[in-house]
């Protein structure tokens, strides 16, 4: 196994967990419904690539990536309720993202990957990385975009997200902008990576609310 892959994974199952846990400290035994959340999503993502044949429409390819990334935060969770140990979850998670090259017709893969996680209420790892596939996002971009955005999640939750009191819009950007512009300046490879985007955001926060 790849030990880069390896370790993309494995960091982004633990933080996941940690996400989870930090909502609803006992979230696995909760029988939350995340297919449920998968496929609204779907829906939500194939606004955005178009589909309307009477307008013209052009795919908003980043906000398709960021919307594949809310979808992988849920089908983290549902691999998270396997029955299999984190190594071995890793594993099978490998090579279920193993895909061919190649674009398909991104519409109609998505309405297949949508029906199986209805009929399922699974998350298809490999229907999924199709996805990825069909608009050019490989693990590491995945990677990087769901670190940012679970560390975002997180720096919500810390500063008072839940109880109303969070500050979305910092200087005339909202947070997500201010978390790609952070991200930009980081090495993603670093074992402090998480750590720097949170701590990034804080120095940026404090600057708002100070005044």
């Amino acid at each position: 196994m790849n030990s880069s892959t390896n370790t993309m994974l494995t960091t982004m199952l633990q933080m996941q967990d940690a996400m989870n846990a930090r909502v609803n400290e006992n979230w696995r035994e909760q029988g939350f419904a995340w297919y449920r959340a998968i496929w609204t999503e779907c829906a939500e993502l194939m606004d955005h690539y178009g589909w309307k044949w009477w307008k013209k429409q052009q795919p908003d390819v980043d906000q398709v990536k960021l919307e594949l990334v809310d979808i992988w935060h849920f089908g983290l969770s549902i691999l998270l309720l396997s029955d299999i140990d984190e190594r071995q979850l890793v594993e099978v998670v490998t090579l279920e993202l193993e895909v061919a090259g190649g674009r398909e017709d991104f519409r109609e893969l998505l309405e297949e990957f949508t029906l199986n996680t209805l009929e399922t209420k699974a998350f298809n790892v490999n229907l999924f990385a199709r996805l990825m596939a069909s608009v050019e996002m490989d693990l590491h971009e995945l990677y990087v975009r769901y670190v940012g955005k679970n560390v975002l999640n997180f720096f919500r939750q810390d500063n008072g997200y839940q109880e109303g009191s969070y500050i979305k819009n910092w200087r005339g950007k909202e947070d997500n902008e201010h978390l790609v512009e952070v991200v930009a300046e980081l090495d993603a490879s670093s074992h402090s990576f998480k750590d720097d985007i949170y701590s990034a955001l804080q120095i940026r926060y404090n600057l708002v609310t100070a005044n």
